[in-house]
């Protein structure tokens, strides 16, 4: 006998099985453990320059400059942000 002949011929047993393997489904379902948002840490690196005596103007120059044209050669950066307070320049990098 074909299967699919036992299906036709018996229509309340062919709901009663799609009934429960939908209940089924629904139940596995809501048992997974899965998570919307994982909590993620993106790793940063954070560059500190200090030039003695050096204006910010020639710390914009000769330092925050040169750094920042060598981190964008590095692979993987998405962005990349930087301060320019009195004599110290730091640039924080993260990588993803």
């Amino acid at each position: 006998m074909n299967i699919s002949r036992i299906f036709i011929l018996r229509p309340i047993m062919t709901t009663l099985v799609m009934v429960s393997i939908l209940i089924v489904g629904l139940v596995a379902y809501r048992a997974l453990p899965v998570s919307e948002l994982p909590t993620v840490d993106f790793p940063t690196i954070r560059v500190s320059a200090n030039l003695a005596g050096a204006r910010p103007e020639t710390m914009a120059a000769a330092v925050a400059t040169v750094l920042e044209r060598e981190f964008a050669t590095i692979g993987g950066i998405d962005s990349m942000t930087s301060r320019r307070p009195l004599r110290r320049r730091p640039a924080t990098c993260p990588r993803t």
